[in-house]
């Protein structure tokens, strides 16, 4: 007999799981001892050289040895804290009363005695309470004792010297004591309020000495920089964080209202020589903010950076901005603001240089957002002529925009929009250079983390991050951010090239615009000119659409400003029937060549073919009022273009361009029902159309499941509106002829299709008898009408509910409700006006506890009569 597995196999097959059986109980024994060790009251000493924190710690168990002992948690400190507090502020408030209200009954050497002997105590006092290690007393002595020595300064002023000066007095003082906490925090080093104080004390000495001594405000802004580099220091190199962030807030604050004295200065000098000495104060604030960010840690260095910007720019174009007109004032701050991009190449360390940078950024910003309201009314000007349509031709492009600007103080606008798109298409076009330039600024980051310094997984292999790069983490990005990277993604510098080109499109077209308001060109060389600039646009939109990703950005900021430009001249041609006719038709055939002309996405393709379709349409709509149409005239002339749409549809098939073009169609078909709705008979004739057009779409097998309800309910709400113009008193006689044969036609595919939607079958022949019949039964008077009606649907509901058909069960029902609602109505009224008035509410509420009673037997009740409907035909 042979053995399967061998012998030897198997012995060391039992020997493997004789092995893990021991190691299981092992840790079953292990986890035994912990469980009772949990259970025992804590020894005394610690079992050394095991720690339960592994698998077998329980959720919530401290993972501590074998028999530690907790430390007792110490008492709450938060009550002692509060009685310190309130006792100090007891004090204080004491000690104030008595040094204004009891002062005067006591003799000069009793008031010295007194606030001498309680000063010197309560400076005394923390020293020897922190000995004895009550340092929260000791804090509070230490409060009280600084409240203190302001009373002193109060009483030596008032007592020693009430003729001097107030303000002097205070800058004597404030220096002085600022001194003396100084010198008393570092002696006692443990205490963390008086150093904190001394700094918020040193913050007034300069300031109000400059006052007291009438000094101008160039030497009020001086010393309020004096101050403000005082804190640049002490935050640099002061002791504790407390000290530290007083020095900041308050250098922060004391530099603010110096460069605000700067530039208000600088903004009001009369002349270039006037606004010198303003900039040299901004200068200075520009060289201390630079020099404190220059080893400041990473948000403070960039902060730094761009106070140091903003005031250099500020000191620099406040020179000649003084001599310039007002509007071109802005000009001479957006030179200095581009000039402070020359940081890339002056060795300031890297941080500080972004912020510089984001100076500079926030110059130009600020210059581009001052030139957006004139833009804006160029383009939303013509609004106006809505109006007022065919007017007549204006003389200027400024008449045509309806509204007044100061545009000789705007003359600046397309200069600033000009120069900065020069700019950024120069970065666009020689872009390598421009990365290579600010490599040293270029943070290196991990594709999938986001955090500096770090490399990519596989670094050094193709496609990691910095493989092919200028600088690590830079144009190498793009590969490896397509693979799936994460969190603190960069974008790549494709994409970055795309976003200066699209900011260049976007400004150029912004220029041009402006320019021609500008110099008030001729109406007609306007309208020819925005309608060439739409052209172009759209070239350059056609031209980017086929390209990759990271360079999408230009071509549809394109296409946006193309759309954009293209309402506004449209817009603006209503002032003359000639350039309406020509602009649109431009516009039309543009876009229409556009659409075919594009490759690569679709989404282009439509916008483009969707905007051909809209400016089509209008063409009609302009050709009813040349003709002397009335709107409800013009309807069904502007139905041409949704037959067209219908037509390319048909043309395209499954396109992805075929559905937004026809869906434009059909907004363009909702226009015309709207110009027709005020006169039924057009009312009438538009709807046949429409559902003629629908039929059409229809024809289509992927269009039929919509195309084909909706041709039926058009022609069915044609008919309607068509008996309701005609003032048909018995529309029974004309839908009867059709709901007979539409019936027999239903009956007929049910047989030859069982599976056939009762919707389907019979919907459109019931509906087109009784859904009008209904309207005429709710304003009839007579009883015969509605009976026969309600006759009908309770037969045609019975017949749904025995044949188990939806459409006649739910239309029968629908007609025979209504029907009985309108017969009850006048009853129900009467009743409810005999009924006391608090009773419908009362009813009301007790409805709704029954319900809510039974809210879920409703529900269930509501879910099987779904499922019932659902399952009829």
């Amino acid at each position: 007999m042979e053995h399967v597995p061998p012998p030897a196999e198997e012995l060391a097959l039992l020997d493997r799981e004789l092995a893990e059986l021991d190691a299981r109980r092992a840790q079953l024994l292990t986890r035994r001892s912990w469980l009772l060790a949990a259970l025992r009251p804590p020894a005394p000493t610690a079992a050394p050289g095991w720690n339960p924190s592994g698998w077998g710690a329980p959720p919530g168990a401290s993972a501590q040895p074998w028999g530690y002992v907790p430390k007792q948690p110490s008492a709450p400190r938060g009550a002692q804290n509060v009685l310190l507090t309130l006792g100090g502020l007891l004090l204080t408030v004491a000690a104030v009363a008595f040094t204004l209200v009891s002062w005067g009954s006591m003799g000069i050497g009793g008031r010295s005695a007194v606030l001498a002997a309680v000063t010197l105590g309560a400076l005394i006092a923390p020293a020897v309470l922190l000995r004895r290690g009550l340092a929260a007393t000791a804090e509070a002595l230490a409060a009280l004792a600084l409240a203190l020595t302001l009373l002193d300064v109060y009483a030596v002023h008032a007592v020693a010297a009430p003729d001097a000066d107030g303000l002097g007095f205070t800058a004597v003082a404030s220096a002085v004591l600022a001194a003396l906490w100084t010198a008393y925090g570092l002696a006692l080093g443990t205490l963390r309020l008086p150093l904190p104080a001394a700094v918020v004390l040193a913050q007034w000495p300069l300031l109000f000495w400059a006052w007291a001594a009438g000094a101008p405000a160039l030497v009020v802004g001086w010393a309020l920089l004096a101050t403000a580099v005082l804190d640049g220091a002490i935050a640099r190199r002061g002791k504790g964080a407390g000290v530290r962030v007083t020095a900041c807030v308050g250098g922060s604050a004391m530099g603010f209202s110096a460069l605000m004295v700067g530039l208000a200065l600088s903004t009001t000098a009369s002349g270039p020589f006037g606004a010198v000495a303003p900039g040299a104060l901004l200068l200075a604030a520009a060289a201390a903010a630079l020099t404190g960010a220059w080893r400041a840690p990473k948000g403070f260095a960039r902060t730094g950076g761009v106070v140091a910007g903003l005031a250099a720019v500020a000191a620099v174009g406040g020179v000649p901005a003084a001599e310039l007109p007002g509007g071109w004032r802005v000009l001479a701050y957006l030179l200095c603001g581009l000039a402070l991009t020359g940081v890339v190449r002056a060795g300031v360390p890297r941080d500080a240089a972004r912020g510089v940078l984001a100076a500079s950024g926030v110059v130009v910003a600020g210059a581009l957002v001052w030139a957006l309201r004139p833009l804006a009314v160029v383009l939303l000007g013509p609004g106006t002529l809505l109006s007022d349509v065919w007017a007549g031709s204006p003389e200027g492009f400024r008449a045509a925009l309806g509204t007044t600007l100061p545009w000789s103080e705007l003359a600046a606008a397309p200069v600033v929009l000009a120069l900065v798109a020069g700019l950024l298409g120069a970065a666009h076009r020689w872009w390598p250079s421009v990365v290579r330039i600010s490599a040293p600024l270029a943070a290196p980051r991990t594709a999938d983390t986001g955090t500096p310094g770090a490399g990519a997984p596989g670094a050094g292999a193709p496609g990691a991050v910095g493989a092919a790069a200028p600088w690590p983490g830079w144009s190498g990005w793009t590969t490896w951010s397509g693979a799936g990277a994460g969190v603190g993604r960069r974008p790549s510098a494709a994409t970055l090239r795309g976003v200066v080109g699209a900011g260049a499109v976007a400004l150029g077209w912004g220029a041009f615009l402006l320019a021609g308001a500008l110099l008030d060109v001729p109406y007609a060389l306007a309208v020819a000119g925005e309608t060439a600039l739409v052209g172009g646009l759209l070239a350059l939109a056609v031209r980017g659409t086929g390209r990759g990703r990271g360079e999408t950005a230009m071509p549809v900021t394109a296409l946006v400003a193309a759309v954009a430009g293209a309402v506004s001249v449209g817009v603006l041609s209503l002032a003359s029937e000639g350039a309406s006719y020509a602009v649109f038709g431009a516009l039309a055939a543009l876009f229409a060549g556009a659409a075919v002309r594009a490759a690569g996405s679709e989404l282009p393709r439509a916008v483009f073919a969707v905007a051909a379709v809209v400016w089509g349409t209008v063409l009609t709509g302009l050709a009813g009022r040349s003709l002397g149409l009335a709107p409800q005239e013009t309807a069904p002339l502007v139905l041409v273009v949704p037959a067209l749409t219908v037509l390319l549809g048909a043309r395209l098939r499954r396109n992805p361009v075929a559905l937004p073009v026809e869906l434009t169609g059909a907004l363009g078909a909702l226009v015309a029902v709207g110009l027709a709705a005020s006169e039924a008979p057009f009312l009438a004739l538009v709807l046949a159309l429409c559902g003629v057009l629908a039929a059409g779409a229809a024809v289509r097998p992927e269009r039929r499941p919509v195309a084909g309800y909706l041709a039926a309910a058009l022609f069915v709400l044609a008919t309607w509106v068509r008996l309701a113009a005609s003032e048909v008193s018995f529309p029974e006689a004309y839908t009867l002829p059709v709901t007979v044969p539409a019936l027999v036609v239903g009956v007929l595919r049910r047989r030859r299709d069982p599976e056939a939607s009762s919707w389907a079958a019979y919907g459109p022949g019931l509906a087109a008898t009784l859904l009008p019949s209904m309207a005429v039964a709710l304003t009839d008077t007579d009883w015969l009408r509605p009976l026969l009606l309600g006759t009908a649907a309770l037969v045609i509901t019975l017949l749904g509910a025995r044949y188990r058909l939806q459409a006649l069960l739910l239309l029968g029902g629908a007609v025979l409700a209504l029907d009985g609602l309108h017969e009850l109505t006048p009853y129900v009224v009467q009743v409810a006006g005999a009924l006391p008035r608090w009773l419908p509410p009362a009813l009301a509420g007790l409805l709704l506890l029954v319900v809510g009673a039974t809210y879920e037997q409703r529900l269930r009740d509501a879910r099987r009569l779904r499922d019932a409907l659902g399952r009829m035909r």
